[in-house]
């Protein structure tokens, strides 16, 4: 067999790329991590930590019973079985030993930050008590004092080098070349990258300049497209994770408080106004102009206060920053916010259809005075009437980019398929790379970083054998 460099490059360093050469090392593999950024940790170290796994230690010791197969059926259903069964099986079976496995590592999550993600009605999201950021320094960790490991900070790959029978040989760095038996790319996703949003996120791109990325900023799409140039083909185009936001500051904001009302341009109210994210921005998407409004009175924006969510424990990481009193005044004063003395005024000036939004409101006030959401259910501890002058409405976008959706297609060994969808030899993907596993619906909070970590862990273990 020719010598190489190394037995295994992994181009980044987020949770799929430290679980790749964690487990690669574990195998007594040399390993080269490449990163573009000065630290490692990538978009996981950004994240609120949260994985999502079925049949878990956690899970039995708070007296959960639960396992794999059902959540591969929840996975799938909320996904309208549109996603590939054998990856997001390997995904759900080795989800709970690749948690037990951070836990091994030294990742702490708490029985009391368990909690039911998305739309799941069985708690699944498992929070580390440090975030995201736990999670990373862990792997991290994992890898210090082995022999065998090279980290190459602050360097980002030009793309990948081929053999003469396709296979990948090794990878191309400023200029110059290293060879390995095999790659594994965890480099992110695309959200940083325009060209890239337009063309394989379309329905995110549209909002232009006033959506933004919650990722980290070296994902710019770029194992995407070295894999493509490869032979790679693309899975999952025009899917990602879309969250809702009032635009007036670039604030993480994925919990709306819920106590406004939801209505479309056409004026009428389309959801519970505490929909989970995995599932509001597609309605809002699907609404006329992809867009909404909060409508709200004077009494409401007076008693509106920087909390959580009434209604989800897990948003108490995330407050509301923009739904404040003095916050919304400050912004009706500048401008961005409509307010005006009647409804019907507001109406004229926003360009809902006045008529209907008066029937609309009058009947959630109706609602609101009987304590009662007959027509979505809300809690009504959130049912405030909109009577008192001025009203107030705030426009709504899904225009925060959390994932993009789009990326290598692979089969259940993370191995990057090719046009034919055959194995590329000696290339793998994990992460927000790959586009085999996000779907139209979100599954829930810890869905990436569970892919990530799980995925890194099973290309290593294939990529040690090159199978």
């Amino acid at each position: 067999m020719e010598k190489t460099d190394f037995d295994l490059v992994v181009i980044g360093s987020g949770g799929a790329g430290l679980a790749a050469a964690s487990t690669a090392a574990e195998l007594g593999k040399n390993v080269l991590l490449i990163e573009a950024a000065d630290q490692l940790g990538g978009s996981t170290a950004l994240s609120g930590g949260v994985f999502y796994a079925a049949g878990t230690s956690v899970q039995r010791a708070a007296g959960i019973t639960d396992d794999p197969d059902a959540m591969y059926r929840y996975y799938m259903a909320v996904n309208s079985y549109r996603l590939n069964g054998a990856v997001i099986r390997k995904l759900c079976t080795e989800g709970a030993p690749t948690f037990e496995w951070l836990v091994s590592l030294g990742v702490k999550f708490p029985q009391e930050q368990l909690y039911a993600a998305g739309l799941d009605g069985v708690p699944r999201g498992h929070r580390a008590a440090g975030l995201g950021r736990e999670i990373v320094d862990v792997l991290e960790g994992s890898l210090s004092g082995r022999e065998g490991i090279d980290i190459a900070k602050k360097s980002r790959v030009d793309g990948l080098d081929m053999s003469a029978d396709g296979a990948v040989s090794g990878v191309s760095i400023g200029g110059e070349s290293v060879t390995t038996m095999a790659v594994v790319i965890a480099t992110g996703g695309f959200g940083n990258n325009r060209e890239m949003l337009s063309q394989y996120f379309p329905s995110a791109a549209i909002y232009g300049d006033e959506s933004w990325y919650i990722g980290a900023p070296t994902c710019r799409g770029d194992g995407v497209r070295m894999g493509l140039a490869a032979g790679g083909n693309l899975a999952g185009f025009n899917t990602g994770g879309s969250i809702l936001t009032s635009g007036f500051s670039k604030d993480f904001e994925p919990y709306l408080p819920g106590w406004f009302v939801f209505v479309s341009r056409e004026g009428r109210r389309f959801a519970d106004e505490t929909i989970d994210y995995s599932i509001s921005s597609n309605l809002v998407q699907d609404l006329p102009g992809g867009e909404c409004f909060a409508i709200f009175d004077e009494a409401a924006r007076q008693g509106a206060r920087m909390t959580a969510s009434e209604t989800k424990d897990q948003t108490k990481a995330y407050p509301h920053v923009s739904w404040t009193a003095d916050r919304l005044a400050e912004m009706a004063d500048a401008g961005k916010v409509f307010r005006a003395d009647t409804l019907e005024e507001l109406a004229d000036q926003v360009g809902i259809n006045a008529p209907r939004l008066r029937t609309t409101i009058d009947t959630y006030n109706h609602d609101c005075d009987a304590g009662e959401d007959t027509q979505f259910g809300k809690s009504s501890d959130l049912l405030l009437p909109v009577r008192s002058s001025p009203i107030y409405a705030v426009w709504i976008r899904p225009s925060i980019v959390g994932a993009t959706g789009a990326g290598l297609r692979i089969d259940s060994n993370a191995r990057v398929l090719d046009v034919a969808d055959r194995p590329i030899k000696g290339l793998y993907a994990a992460g927000e790379t790959v586009g085999s596993t996000h779907g139209d619906c979100y599954v829930g909070s810890g869905g990436m970083i569970a892919n990530a970590v799980t995925y890194g862990r099973i290309a290593a273990k294939h990529a040690a054998t090159r199978d």
